[in-house]
């Protein structure tokens, strides 16, 4: 078994119920800049150790939604290479996470929202577990139950994805499906 953080009692508590872990993207899933071609067209760089801990969660049995304000074509492609949720150009992500939460038929203590800026703030008050990415703004940052040593973009939706599989006791088996003896 690899050597995991040391993490609270309190915050393993939290993370042992979650079954839908919902993302900001621009701030979390990406650094958090804006890169437009001649044309317009978006380009967004996605960290591929944070895709590998979605598609763990996937597996894992956890429901996962990316939730963007933002139209994005590389969100929607992104997120149907790794067999998750995209919700894009949401005006009120609290609303959209309670839509996602009502239709799995879960309590808001069952939901994981990171985030990084004030956007993110209503989700994320709400949530069973709040987190947010090392460089958050501050005011953000202060809402969170747990902060990720990585910065958004460089693989702080992993850790919380790690933080997950910890906590719900799945890492051994994983490891197991992924490189059997």
């Amino acid at each position: 078994m690899p050597d995991l953080p040391d993490y609270p009692d309190a915050l393993l508590a939290r993370a042992a119920r979650i079954r839908l872990a919902c993302f900001d993207v621009d701030g979390t899933l990406t650094d958090g800049r804006l890169l437009f071609d001649a044309e317009g067209g978006e380009m967004k760089a996605f960290h591929v150790h944070d895709g590998q801990g979605l598609a763990l969660l996937r597996k894992a049995g956890i429901t996962v939604a990316l939730v963007t304000a933002r139209a994005s074509a590389a969100v929607e492609r992104r997120a149907a290479e790794l067999g998750v949720q995209a919700h894009c150009a949401v005006g009120d992500k609290r609303a959209k996470v309670e839509e996602i939460r009502v239709l799995l038929g879960i309590g808001r203590d069952e939901v994981a929202f990171m985030g990084d800026d004030l956007p993110d703030l209503a989700p994320m008050r709400v949530a069973g577990l709040a987190a947010a990415p090392a460089n958050a703004h501050p005011w953000t940052a202060a809402h969170a139950h747990w902060l990720t040593n990585a910065r958004g973009g460089e693989g702080a939706a992993r850790e919380l994805c790690d933080l997950l599989l910890t906590a719900q006791g799945r890492v051994e088996a994983l490891i197991a499906a992924m490189a059997p003896a």
